[in-house]
């Protein structure tokens, strides 16, 4: 996980010398993480979030019938922008069913690389304003 997190801290301080220039490319990514991002999200998330992460149901931020919130989007049209990297990476690792959610645990599915690979493709998805907010989340 560190060399993942230095991975990480590379690509923001990338975005802060020379700002979010390479936002219409793969922001700094690496073409093949990127790449396994998206084929592990497809295959082990998009049954509940969508195969772009675009979500599932339209009325994902109110409860439904078993009083749990529905998956949300990850495409940047939801809140995931507001979590940092590492509270990104803790979710998928550990799922929301301790505190009360439906997202599963994925530790024994998926290594750190693998959860990194998945938040980085995942933040390609969004746009420009979005993805830089976040950035600047994750700076602090």
């Amino acid at each position: 996980m560190k060399a993942l997190f230095q991975r990480f801290a590379l690509i923001i301080l990338l975005f802060s010398v020379i700002g979010t220039s390479l936002a219409g490319t793969h922001r700094g990514y690496e073409p093949k993480m990127l790449e396994t991002g998206k084929f592990l999200f497809q295959g082990n998330c998009a049954a509940c979030h969508g195969m772009n992460a675009e979500g599932t149901v339209k009325n994902w931020h109110k409860k439904n019938e078993s009083g749990k919130h529905p998956p949300p989007p990850l495409n940047g049209t939801a809140h995931a922008w507001h979590h940092s990297f590492k509270a990104l990476a803790h979710t998928i690792r550990n799922g929301t069913q301790s505190i009360e959610g439906s997202m599963p645990s994925w530790k024994a599915k998926l290594s750190d690389e693998e959860i990194g690979a998945i938040i980085f493709w995942l933040t390609s998805l969004w746009p420009d304003e979005i993805y830089a907010s976040w950035l600047e989340r994750n700076k602090q």
